[in-house]
């Protein structure tokens, strides 16, 4: 998600909906400017379906352009290789570009700022919150015909970048070498020597920084300040337990990274795989997350990015994050309405008693504290 890999990004989310919401179980050539086989419609500048017309007509939009450019998208990230096929074969006539799948949100950025006016450029981005913080002069507004089932503390207000799927910090560890740590602490003793990974430097990379961020408030710490984590992870690189190895799929399955610190959705997809890979989400204080999508506001294909955003908060799609391990953003909303998928939502892992997730000034505090102190604390 050091990467920085996908599988590390900037993942604080913007907030949880409310600690019940999450607990509910506790490349082709560039279209015209227009996007549209309608000369009237600029889809660059479509803030939602409306300006289109009707549905119907952004799909028509969306087709005439006929590629969409999506970057960072690792199949094996919270169900997106089933999302990914599911909109190849809704519509065909759409050619996904799968670019990237490994970059960090920062190279998502930098991407589009590289290829700036070419047919390559990325059309949407799915960030964490800090690098959507910063960057929000590279997106187009725009608000999906659900928006009113997102919870307003998970989206910027005009559709700039919006919450859409998150989860729970965890600790994934291989059951046949390690018994299941009870609590951070547990970390530190030598039953654990050279074993403990997280993804990459947490200054750029999210599931470090959410690592850190678990460390805190595990510790007694609040999220206005990350010292007590960063104190932790030192105290780690001390006692030779911390293993600066990117975390992927492959490096679990070769024992190469036994232990790990990793969005809980995305620690389970290991399981089936793994027999003694096991999870475990510590008791007391939790630390919580989700993702932005966002469009590219110089997208090369601006009508199919708008269908990719509609695409991904409608109910079919909202259910395969859940399929996924992961909370949609609308669980709450579909919950209500009866749309969930309520076998997936009742074999989500229970929620922590108590659910923390920074605010963007914790957050960005977070992220200077880290940028001055980290790399001195686990050299």
């Amino acid at each position: 998600m050091a990467r920085f890999t996908r599988r590390a990004r900037i993942g604080a989310g913007i907030a949880l909906a409310t600690t019940a919401a999450l607990a509910l179980t506790a490349c082709s050539g560039a279209a015209d400017a227009s996007g549209s086989g309608d000369s009237d419609v600029d889809a660059a500048a479509a803030t939602s379906v409306a300006d289109f017309g009707t549905f119907a007509d952004l799909e028509a939009a969306a087709k005439a352009e006929g590629s969409l450019n999506v970057i960072a998208l690792p199949r094996d990230w919270a169900n997106y290789g089933e999302i990914l096929d599911l909109f190849a074969e809704k519509y065909p006539e759409i050619t996904i570009n799968e670019a990237s799948p490994d970059v960090s949100s920062a190279e998502e950025i930098q991407a589009a700022e590289t290829n700036k006016g070419l047919d390559t450029a990325p059309d949407v981005f799915d960030l964490g919150l800090t690098v959507a913080l910063q960057n929000t002069d590279t997106f187009a507004p725009y608000k999906v015909e659900t928006w009113d089932d997102i919870p307003d503390e998970l989206k910027e207000p005009t559709g700039l970048f919006v919450g859409d799927y998150g989860g729970y910090m965890s600790i994934g560890y291989d059951s046949s070498k390690f018994d299941a740590p009870a609590e951070l602490s547990d970390l530190l003793s030598a039953d654990y020597k050279g074993a403990v990974a997280i993804n990459g430097d947490p200054t750029q990379a999210g599931a470090a920084f959410a690592a850190v961020g678990l460390a805190t408030v595990q510790s007694d710490g609040t999220l206005d300040d990350f010292q007590p984590g960063i104190d932790f992870f030192s105290e780690l690189q001390k006692a030779g337990n911390l293993l600066k190895v990117d975390v992927t799929t492959a490096t679990i399955a070769s024992g190469e990274t036994p232990v790990v610190f990793d969005w809980d959705y995305l620690n389970a997809s290991h399981t089936a795989d793994n027999k003694d890979w096991k999870v475990v989400v510590f008791d007391g204080t939790g630390y919580a997350g989700y993702y932005n999508q966002a469009i590219n506001a110089d997208a090369p294909h601006p009508a199919a990015a708008r269908l990719w955003q509609e695409f991904l908060y409608s109910d079919e799609v909202q259910n395969l994050w859940l399929k996924g391990g992961a909370r949609p953003v609308r669980m709450e909303a579909m919950t209500e309405a009866g749309t969930i998928d309520a076998d997936l939502a009742a074999a989500l892992p229970e929620a922590p008693e108590e659910t923390v997730v920074p605010t963007e000034e914790q957050s960005t505090n977070a992220g200077t504290l880290l940028g001055e102190k980290w790399a001195v604390a686990v050299q």
